[in-house]
């Protein structure tokens, strides 16, 4: 199966409830400015989504950085999530927030912030855990680490097969259906692969974040997928 037969498949059956292709997720930058620039190279190399993943910041620091970047993604027309904190994303204008397993019940967030607001989940390898955040409203299942990841070297390993058996669970949700994101270890080499797997979106930070030329890195890994039929809610 290529990925071309998938994404064909997805143009004619319906439209995603998150952008396919390449989601950028922030490294952890302390300067904004260099992180803005990033960004913005990303994006001119066909980056649709960006999370803002920032683990060892301070609640200010994060909270400062996601207010920048809700502005340029406007500006660029790229879609903003923010990661764990789906409060923050409301009160600066994001368009989503992603969920781990310790970031609270998705269906209480889905409940308190409406359904306006994008959410996406990490699913690890499970594909029970997905079957459960797709009936609590998720925009998105994530599965990872697909590969060794150098940021989270411990990360469970979800095969690439697990990728095409979520896509049949999205597929049966009412339309527009929720994409299957996958994460971990993926670089401008490997996207490909992941594509033809079953992915509608890769999540990438270091093959993307700390490639010597950020645009042309981008362009690589948003190569393998078609445009997306992403429906904004």
């Amino acid at each position: 199966m290529t990925p071309a037969g998938f994404q064909g498949a997805d143009t004619l059956a319906g439209r995603l409830r998150f952008p396919g292709g390449l989601y950028g997720v922030t490294p952890e930058w302390d300067d904004t400015d260099r992180l803005a620039d990033a960004v913005r190279r990303a994006a001119a190399g066909g980056m649709t989504a960006l999370q803002l993943r920032r683990k060892t910041a301070t609640e200010a620091q994060r909270a400062a950085q996601a207010r920048v970047l809700a502005d340029l993604c406007r500006e660029l027309g790229v879609v903003f999530l923010v990661n764990d904190h789906w409060r923050l994303a409301l009160d600066v204008g994001a368009e989503g927030a992603h969920l781990g397993r310790d970031d609270g019940d998705l269906a209480q967030a889905r409940a308190q912030a409406g359904s306006g607001l994008l959410l996406g989940a990490s699913c690890y390898n499970d594909l029970a855990r997905a079957r459960e955040l797709l009936d609590a409203g998720a925009d998105y299942i994530a599965f990872g680490a697909v590969f060794p990841s150098a940021t989270k070297p411990q990360a469970v390993r979800a095969p690439l097969s697990l990728l095409a058996r979520a896509r049949e669970l999205a597929a049966g949700m009412p339309g527009p259906r929720p994409a299957v994101v996958a994460i971990g270890g993926i670089t401008p080499a490997n996207a490909p692969q992941v594509a033809q797997a079953g992915a509608d979106s890769i999540a990438v930070i270091n093959g993307l974040f700390e490639a010597p030329d950020i645009q042309q890195a981008a362009a690589a890994c948003a190569a393998p997928f078609s445009a997306s039929s992403y429906s904004k809610p």
